[in-house]
């Protein structure tokens, strides 16, 4: 990958780089798929601590069931 560096005296003291697009795509790409996962495993361990508070019920058979469940 071919990269260019500018220097930070010309961008105001933030130092810039700048690469083919077809890289940033990738890498683009890659960032994404990467904060879907944490946001998966994020949400895979709240539902587990709410299972462990006993906040989950159900599944329910009949309708009678999860109506009698939701007057509780």
């Amino acid at each position: 990958m071919v990269t260019i560096t500018i220097p930070k005296k010309l961008t105001n003291g933030k130092e810039l780089i700048i690469v083919p697009k077809e890289d940033w795509e990738k890498i683009l790409k890659l960032a994404r798929k990467k904060i879907s996962q944490l946001k998966l495993e994020k949400g895979i361990e709240e539902a587990l601590e709410e299972v462990k508070k006993g906040k989950l019920v159900g599944p329910f058979d009949k309708v009678e069931d999860l109506m009698e469940s939701l007057e509780k």
